[in-house]
């Protein structure tokens, strides 16, 4: 999520709400509140092993055991960040806007023009390493359910084969209030 902006500021800190405040067991104090709640909403609806997907700027990875205790998780960079770092990276890849929120599945498997090849090689990378983490997570605690959410979570379920759940975080603050 970020930092709090300056015009924020007016917001008491007794009001705000701190990862300390979400209850799930081994919570690390570092881990993000957007993070620990659609971690701790996950596992709330599901009573049983979660691994959420949350997919935005970056996608972090967070698993909650079946007990629910804090697991693990991974983050790496989320589609628009990935496309930018490739065209600021590299001399001849150009800037790819405006990303067309397609399932892969309508999209050529292999493209001929650079900024489908920049979306579908991106998309499909974020989908293997989704695809990859649940196997990894089922080994650990084969009931293990993927919960997807997040600013780019509806383009990523549809292309998985998988509901979207949108609202998490804010079903969690609502839960927590």
């Amino acid at each position: 999520m970020g930092p709090l902006p300056r015009e924020a500021g007016w917001l008491e800190p007794g009001l705000r709400l701190e990862v300390r405040s979400v209850p799930l067991a081994d919570l690390p104090a570092w881990v993000g509140i957007d993070r620990a709640l659609v971690a701790w909403r996950a596992w709330q609806l599901s009573q049983g092993p979660v691994l959420v997907a949350d997919v935005g700027t970056a996608l972090s990875f967070t698993r909650v055991s079946g007990l629910g205790a804090f697991a693990g998780g991974r983050i790496q960079a989320g589609r628009s960040l990935q496309l930018r770092s490739l065209a600021e990276g590299t001399a001849l890849l150009p800037s790819v806007t405006g990303f067309r929120d397609l399932p892969l599945e309508v999209e050529a498997a292999w493209p001929q023009e650079t900024v489908a090849a920049l979306e579908r090689g991106v998309c499909e990378g974020l989908v293997a390493a989704v695809e990859r983490s649940w196997q990894q997570a089922r080994g650990e605690e084969p009931a293990c359910q993927l919960w997807i959410t997040g600013g780019d979570g509806a383009w990523l379920a549809r292309s998985l084969g998988h509901p979207c759940h949108p609202n998490l975080a804010l079903e969690a603050l609502a839960a927590l209030s």
